[in-house]
């Protein structure tokens, strides 16, 4: 009676397998023991004992190449599978674990296709070096081209059948069909149409083609002669499809005798062109390498149309006409998963099925693959498998034979090393998007070869840009291009992450300087190679709007590698830019890790600066006990380390929240010991800041004349040091002072001023307040309407950008709504607030 298979122990396995297939030259019995002159397996390391290697030229074929294979671990001492599976491993791309029965499986007999990788992983591991290897490769890729199915070069005189899951894409066709009937049906067409299909591996380039082309043909259009070619651009196990040889099978197809077809590819493609003349053809030249290889394939008649599939783009192409398609949209994913996995599953699990479009960030064929593993797996749950995909993502996406990860390979492979290790190095940017700025600090290059990378990447559909000078990966590329990382690391794997960050923190200070920020303690200009220049206000503000989230997921992994500087560094330079956008709830787990940096760092300096600054954010967000307790553990270290100006700093920071507090004779006094501390040239923008706020409290406590003087002196340092921002709340300051004075023509004056330098600014917030301030003039003036329009303005930028003085404009609206018009008296609580907009 036959044991059940899963009692046959995996020695017994081996053996039966290789009983059946071994060569026949070669007896049985050699098989299982180590022979002179052959490799042995001791204690994991290969010791070689000489002996001839089998030559995998000598293959015809598929079966013989398995053959040789079976010799070559003969050759290397017949080591076992379970270590035969566990040296290969490591030589996977990207290593991984191997199963031993995958090892058995490569050298069985009758085997229709062999895993390239896998081979040369076995091949490495039984001791092969790297010539042999290239050698065993070739082989490899040559037996599998000889096993291809359907001709020589995969030709054939009919189109591919319909995928019945074939879903969305509406708008592309419509586009695609379009095209071709709009030049088909034109009497003025004079030449072919030619449509390239363009797209990175697995968005659905070839199924698309597919669908255009029959429903043209369905429509009546080309309906004549309909040829099909896999060019094999992109394959794994054979070479790109020769033109010439493409040619020879496509003239076979439109009836030309073999003994007539010409021998030179020019005379073929002439002849091509003759027998299509004023035919309604239909080419579709699937997975194209470039352009070199489909230009012999294109007729020339108008009444002929080409379709055209690549990963590359085929710009330089004569005439095309590129369609380049993404990954599907959300309603798209989920129509594909209920196609294929069942739409009773999926809509019983919406919010897995949601997880599962995310993890495979919409791409159709991860989609596809993951639906067809949930359909041969009807006990699993969406949500296990989403949490399956959670945890190796990559890993997670295949079903049967077939995976993700392999076809991301053959773009990568494509490439030049050059631009591998560019497309690596793009795995160690952990923020959303790059420009050639950012690639040319990661990569330690010139701007220019960065652009003409990114370019190349880009051609290659392997990076995509939405918006202009700004690229981007793919989610499965970028966790692809992490792996790559890994399995290749640089020499110093922190070094990347090092060279980001200090490219973040020159370039953002050079952005900060240009938006007015002083020069920054602790953080030289000069600190990259390569840090930005920005020539105006609006270009290095732009700058942190664009790298805002990029500066964030920078600064965390250089904190997990322990880059303790940058990482406070990072959060100082963006402080103006902080305060200028009111962007508080953001920057605030942004100064927390910068303090925790600072103290791991054991460099008290900065944590006193990076302390200090914290409590500004949190006095700014009215959270008020967590900014009174910062700033006095800033003065607590100021007491031991001697910095005038950070000392001074943290007074005027602990200045504001006493004033937040009420207590405004308090604020003064700390307010006056800053600016005694203030007296080097270096401190003007700070003594500035100090004398901004001690006039605000002068005025809450009724010392008009000393608010005016300390405001002009700002106002007056501000000028000097053309800080138009510390400038503009200065002015509006003053216009405040004039309207409690009731001088309301000297008020409306300096609130339009503050406005004008808002605009100019791109300030948000400070125009909001000029509006604020001057629809409370209008007000004072009895003028309801005016003042109404300006509150209602104000209310909808403070809305704008989230900030709490909304509720102000708000209450003014509401008090006015049906009393007006009254007699009207500002009052202290829409009076400026000591909120340090120019501190250091």
């Amino acid at each position: 009676m036959t044991r059940p298979r899963s009692t046959i122990t995996l020695r017994e396995e081996a053996r039966r397998s290789l009983a059946s297939h071994t060569n026949p030259h070669i007896p049985h019995t050699l098989i299982y023991r180590v022979v002179p002159g052959c490799t042995a397996f001791q204690g994991g390391v290969v010791v070689r004992h000489g002996g001839v290697m089998p030559d995998p030229g000598k293959a015809t074929d598929l079966a013989e190449f398995i053959g040789l294979l079976g010799e070559l671990r003969v050759w290397a001492g017949t080591p076992s599978y379970r270590t035969l599976a566990r040296q290969a491993g490591p030589f996977m791309k990207p290593p991984r674990v191997v199963s031993p029965f995958t090892v058995v499986d490569a050298f069985k007999a009758g085997r229709r296709r062999l895993d390239l990788d896998l081979v040369v992983a076995i091949v490495r591991a039984l001791g092969v070096d790297e010539d042999g290897v290239a050698r065993w490769r070739e082989a490899c890729v040559r037996v599998h081209g000889l096993a291809k199915t359907g001709g020589p070069v995969g030709v054939f005189g009919q189109l591919p059948a319909e995928l019945a899951t074939f879903t969305g894409r509406e708008d592309e066709l419509t586009r695609l069909i379009e095209t071709a009937t709009r030049r088909h049906g034109s009497g003025s067409a004079r030449t072919v149409v030619i449509s390239a299909i363009e797209g990175m591996a697995g968005v659905g380039k070839t199924q698309l083609a597919v669908r255009v082309a029959h429903e043209l043909v369905r429509a009546g259009h080309f309906t004549d002669v309909q040829l099909h070619v896999n060019l094999r651009g992109f394959d794994p196990d054979v070479p790109a499809a020769d033109p010439a040889a493409v040619l020879e099978a496509f003239l076979r197809q439109l009836g030309v005798p073999a003994q007539q077809i010409p021998v030179s590819r020019e005379e073929r493609a002439g002849m091509y062109r003759d027998r299509l003349r004023e035919r309604g053809a239909l080419i579709l030249l699937d997975n194209a390498a470039d352009e070199d290889q489909v230009r012999d394939l294109i007729p020339a008649g108008p009444t002929c149309l080409v379709l055209i599939t690549s990963r590359r783009s085929l710009a330089g192409l004569d005439g095309v006409t590129p369609h380049r398609i993404d990954t599907f949209t959300d309603t798209e994913s989920l129509d594909l998963l209920m196609r294929i996995a069942g739409r009773d599953r999926v809509t019983a699990e919406p919010e897995a099925a949601t997880r599962i479009v995310e993890y495979c960030d919409r791409l159709p064929l991860a989609l596809a693959l993951t639906a067809a593993r949930l359909r041969s797996r009807p006990a699993w749950s969406l949500a296990e498998h989403a949490d399956r995909m959670q945890a190796g993502r990559l890993e997670a996406i295949r079903a049967g034979g077939r995976a993700i990860r392999p076809v991301f390979d053959l773009s990568y492979r494509g490439l030049a090393e050059p631009l591998q290790r560019v497309f690596r190095l793009l795995g160690h940017h952990p923020g959303p998007d790059f420009t050639p700025a950012l690639l040319a600090a990661l990569a330690d290059s010139p701007d220019h070869e960065a652009e003409a990378a990114l370019e190349q990447l880009q051609d290659d559909n392997l990076i995509r840009q939405n918006t202009p000078g700004r690229y981007e990966l793919h989610d499965l590329l970028r966790a692809y291009a992490a792996e790559l990382t890994d399995a290749d690391p640089e020499p110093d794997p922190t070094a990347p992450v090092a060279r980001l960050a200090t490219w973040a923190v020159a370039t953002g200070h050079a952005a900060a300087r240009a938006i007015g920020a002083p020069p920054l303690s602790g953080v030289p200009a000069g600190q990259a190679a390569r840090p930005g220049h920005f020539a105006s206000y609006d270009k290095g503000l732009a700058w942190f709007d664009n790298e805002r989230q990029n500066l964030a997921a920078i600064q965390d992994s250089a904190a997990r590698a322990g880059l303790h500087r940058h990482v406070w560094q990072i959060a100082a330079v963006q402080k103006e830019f902080c305060i200028t956008r009111q962007q508080f709830n953001d920057f605030l787990a942004v100064q927390q890790l910068a303090v925790v940096a600072a103290q791991t760092a054991g460099d008290q300096a900065a944590e006193a600066l990076m302390l200090s600054g914290l409590g500004s954010i949190h006095w700014r967000m009215d959270r008020l006990d967590e900014a009174e307790d910062n700033c006095l553990r800033a003065l607590k270290i100021y007491r031991t380390v001697v910095d005038p100006s950070g000392h001074a700093s943290a007074l005027i920071d602990y200045g504001a929240v006493q004033g937040q507090r009420g207590n405004h004779e308090h604020s003064v006094t700390l307010l006056t010991q800053a600016l005694d501390l203030l007296h080097d040239p270096d401190t003007r923008r700070a003594r500035a800041t100090a004398l901004q706020n001690r006039g605000v409290f002068h005025q809450r406590l009724g010392h008009l004349a000393q608010a005016f003087a300390d405001t002009q002196q700002a106002l007056a340092i501000y000028r000097q040091l053309n800080y138009r921002r510390g400038e503009a709340l200065a002015i509006g300051n003053l216009a405040f002072f004039h309207l409690v004075n009731t001088d309301l023509d000297s008020a409306f004056d300096l609130f339009r001023e503050q406005q004008h330098l808002a605009l100019l600014l791109s300030d948000t917030f400070v125009q909001a307040d000029a509006l604020l301030g001057t629809g409370e003039t209008h007000a004072t003036a009895g003028h309801f309407d005016q003042a109404r329009h300006a509150w209602q303005e104000a209310l909808h930028l403070f809305e704008k950008i989230s900030h709490p003085r909304a509720a102000v404009a708000q209450q003014r609206l509401d008090t006015t709504e049906n009393e007006w018009p009254i007699p009207w008296t500002p009052t202290d609580w829409a009076a400026p607030q000591p909120t340090g907009r120019g501190d250091p």
